[in-house]
């Protein structure tokens, strides 16, 4: 069974997380994590943190001599914000201690953790429930790619919005386009638009959401399953997804669409090209009846906008039991770029369970094995 944990507050020590059922030989390329690393940290509207940190892994458990072991796989990555020593006063894990935060910021999770864990510093909250969190699993992600990559399979992805500035969106796109933009879109003149929103809100002390779009390639068929809710495929990407900070919605295929999309434009009909079978378009997202179906997966993710504002939003003051401005913590003015690496970290890791189920294997060998012959057995299953 694959399984994965992180732990860690945004500048405490380091963050750290584990990974549970990686095959053993799979060979680790330390350079392409730390590259995915410190894609997380670019993008256009990034806070000062990100000049502060250098995002590195640490492979505590479970790697020798550049391979899996099979055992569980434990990493860390530090924060240098920690070193520091105003941040080492304040969150050494045995004396840290200061001025306690007491201003809600409204659509964070202050508020509604400091009630759930009875917490009268909502800075015990809010270490926790920062994005800083995610290059952990960023870190995890980058893992599991190189395992999917094993079998041919790829995530890639592009920001479609930011604010209200939309680029056309593209079933396909050249990668390189995106990875030179500051705010990762293919579309130069959509892209130049987002960078003017987004100095437009820094001025305004306001913050921007928007949207990104994955694509994975090279998933075969039959991955995920209908036997059961949970096993449904778009179930567990949606949900897995879901549980980045910031994202409001996930899509997938045509999302949303499909509701004024009458049946007859709904599907992707099947044709015969040279004896094989292919589909006319991919509307479902290569996801059919919870099941991958050979076609790319689509997923469109909205993000919100951070709920930390330079210029305060109303709240109160918890402790004095008035009114007050909302807390200023150093934040970003729009993290959409980011989010985009995230959400390929978090298609990674979803996807990981559903494959090991269908394919398995203690080790690469084994599920390569697995893999080919279960291709080979599907490529002849209508054949006389």
């Amino acid at each position: 069974m694959f399984r994965y944990l992180t732990a860690g507050e945004s500048h405490g020590p380091a963050l750290v997380g584990i990974l549970d059922g990686i095959p053993s030989h799979l060979r680790l390329d330390v350079g392409a994590i730390n590259e995915t690393l410190a894609r997380r940290q670019g993008g256009y509207g990034r806070s000062p943190r990100m000049k502060i940190e250098r995002d590195e892994i640490e492979f505590l458990a479970g790697v020798r001599g550049g391979e899996t072991l099979g055992s569980p796989i434990a990493a860390a990555v530090r924060n240098r914000d920690y070193l520091t020593p105003k941040v080492r006063a304040l969150m050494d894990p045995l004396s840290g201690a200061g001025d306690p935060l007491t201003n809600p910021r409204p659509g964070h999770a202050d508020y509604a953790g400091a009630l759930k864990y009875r917490q009268r510093d909502l800075r015990n909250v809010l270490e926790r429930a920062s994005a800083r969190e995610t290059a952990m699993r960023v870190c995890l992600g980058a893992i599991c790619a190189q395992f999917l990559s094993a079998l041919g399979i790829g995530t890639r992805s592009y920001v479609t919005q930011i604010g209200d500035i939309e680029a056309p969106e593209l079933d396909d796109w050249n990668q390189a386009d995106v990875e030179s933009s500051d705010v990762r879109c293919p579309d130069r003149e959509s892209a130049q638009r987002m960078i003017d929103a987004i100095d437009a809100a820094k001025s305004a002390g306001d913050t921007l959401g928007g949207r990104f779009v994955v694509r994975v390639d090279g998933m075969p068929a039959g991955v995920g399953s209908n036997r059961q809710p949970h096993e449904r495929l778009d179930g567990v990407l949606a949900g897995a997804v879901m549980g980045m900070q910031t994202v409001r919605a996930v899509e997938i295929g045509l999302g949303t669409e499909v509701a004024a999309t009458p049946g007859s434009r709904a599907h992707d009909v099947f044709a015969l090209e040279q004896g094989n079978v292919v589909r006319g378009s991919n509307r479902a997202g290569g996801i059919e009846g919870g099941m991958s179906n050979g076609e790319p997966l689509f997923l469109r993710v909205s993000v919100k906008p951070i709920p930390t504002l330079m210029r305060a939003l109303p709240s109160v003051d918890l402790h004095a039991g008035s009114d007050a401005p909302a807390t200023i913590v150093r934040s970003d003015v729009c993290v959409v770029p980011a989010a985009a690496i995230v959400g390929e970290a978090m298609v990674r890791l979803a996807l990981m369970g559903p494959l090991l189920e269908k394919y398995g294997g203690d080790s690469m060998e084994e599920t390569l094995d697995n893999y080919e012959r279960s291709r080979t057995a599907a490529a002849s299953l209508f054949r006389r």
